[in-house]
């Protein structure tokens, strides 16, 4: 699936399930809600905090699917085609960071 048809087939799922989008603000808080979970789940899993027992059946993968279902809700609320929005800021970073990564010491053992 591409980033349009994900947007098309979220913007089908919302008039078919959803009735209508939140509006932008409450979709805005429900992303950073949603991003929220994926932190707390990280620091969980990679970090140095401990898994409570609410925790055990945590998915990772699903919690970063909602983190992008509610993104998609705002592209389509905002008229963002992110299909184009990301292949331009992919062309942009291969320009700025050409030689950023490679010649930084602190992620090149060189510390």
């Amino acid at each position: 699936m591409t980033i349009t048809e994900a947007q098309s087939a979220v913007d089908e799922w919302i008039s078919k399930y959803g009735i209508r989008y939140f509006n932008e603000l409450t979709n805005t808080a429900i992303l950073m809600e949603e991003v929220g979970e994926v932190a707390r789940i990280m620091a969980r899993k990679y970090g140095e905090q401990s898994f409570k027992n609410s925790d055990k059946d945590i998915d990772l993968a699903g919690e970063m699917a909602d983190v992008l279902f509610v993104l998609i809700c705002l592209a389509n609320q905002t008229c963002i085609d992110l299909q184009s929005a990301f292949v331009k800021n992919m062309e942009k970073k291969a320009i700025r960071d050409a030689n950023r990564h490679k010649e930084n010491e602190k992620i090149n053992g060189f510390e």
